[in-house]
């Protein structure tokens, strides 16, 4: 099975080319993603980020699997505060959040909301479950992990083996402020 995804902002100004399978589809309910999310969705025209439950949907993409293949000088960097190692990313032509990374990442976090419903890959687990507002009320319908488990790291370990240890750089022109 090929897979293989263009994905673009609200607009389409920013277009993105995915190959491969992705490492996971996740639903993240940390602190920082419910208070990001928050206040991305503030922005004229931006679109929900955080779901009734609390938590952000991500499709986990290896780096060396993604392209920036149309807008790039549109996309702008949203940090929580001025030395965060996250950086959420965002397209500034219609303030469609593109992605999540780390310093140092391998992967990005792209927003689930960039695929059309019936072509977000499956949701296969929620992590950092143990920040939710209220954990038992979370559905059972996938794995609620208190953090990460093991089997997250491992799957983003072999990602990283198969890039070949390598951390590609997605460089943004310019911050975003809220």
């Amino acid at each position: 099975m090929t897979h293989r995804h263009t994905l673009s902002c609200a607009c389409g100004q920013v277009g993105l080319r995915l190959e491969g399978p992705p490492i996971a589809s996740v639903e993240c309910l940390c602190t920082s993603c419910r208070k990001a999310g928050g206040l991305l969705e503030t922005l004229p025209g931006a679109p929900k980020i955080v779901d009734a439950k609390g938590a952000t949907a991500f499709v986990m993409q290896r780096k060396d699997r993604a392209a920036i293949v149309e807008g790039a000088g549109h996309l702008r960097a949203f940090r929580l505060s001025p030395g965060a190692g996250t950086r959420r990313v965002v397209a500034a032509c219609c303030n469609t959040p593109i992605w999540l990374d780390f310093a140092g990442g391998h992967w990005l976090s792209l927003y689930a909301g960039l695929w059309k419903e019936d072509e977000r890959p499956p949701l296969e687990m929620r992590t950092m479950a143990g920040d939710a507002p209220d954990p038992a009320a979370l559905p059972g319908d996938v794995p609620n992990l208190k953090s990460h488990s093991l089997r997250f790291y491992a799957r983003l370990l072999g990602a990283w083996i198969r890039m070949g240890f390598r951390t590609p750089k997605f460089p943004v022109q310019g911050e975003l402020h809220v």
